[in-house]
């Protein structure tokens, strides 16, 4: 039971050690989540095969809430986020004052088979990239 309590002061230390300033991203913590649920769930099997039912209980429920936080992802970016002007949207995209729908949609078309996620690129870039289409074709 002890090294319980030094294992959650060390926690405790450790996210207190930034002073309200976010210390793991979203990966790193999914990361140290898994592994701290995976030594969670280590510590109540050998504490059940001890007798010891209370901590066995204890570490079971933190286990797994560690084993649903490391689950949780982030909602996808949506283009509702990027409100932009027509000049930034034709700068995006590469097109000229007057450009015609077709011209805007063949650059969005090449510039989104490199941003694409699926192609290398960030969710974050083809949502803006869809917003740039999205203002100058007026959808």
């Amino acid at each position: 039971m002890i090294y319980l309590a030094i294992g959650c002061a060390a926690l405790l230390l450790l996210l207190g050690a930034g002073g309200g300033k976010t210390i793991f991203k979203r990966r790193e913590w999914r990361l140290l989540s898994a592994a701290f649920a995976i030594v969670a769930f280590a510590g109540a099997a050998y504490a059940g095969l001890r007798g010891a039912w209370e901590p066995t209980i204890v570490l079971v429920v933190l286990g797994l809430w560690l084993a649903a936080s490391a689950r949780r992802t982030s909602p996808p970016p949506t283009t509702a986020k990027f409100k932009m002007g027509e000049a930034e949207a034709r700068a995006m995209l590469g097109v000229g004052p007057q450009a015609t729908p077709k011209e805007i949609q063949a650059a969005y078309a090449r510039l989104m088979r490199v941003a694409h996620p699926d192609k290398g690129g960030t969710d974050g870039l083809a949502a803006q990239l869809n917003a740039a289409r999205d203002r100058l074709l007026k959808r």
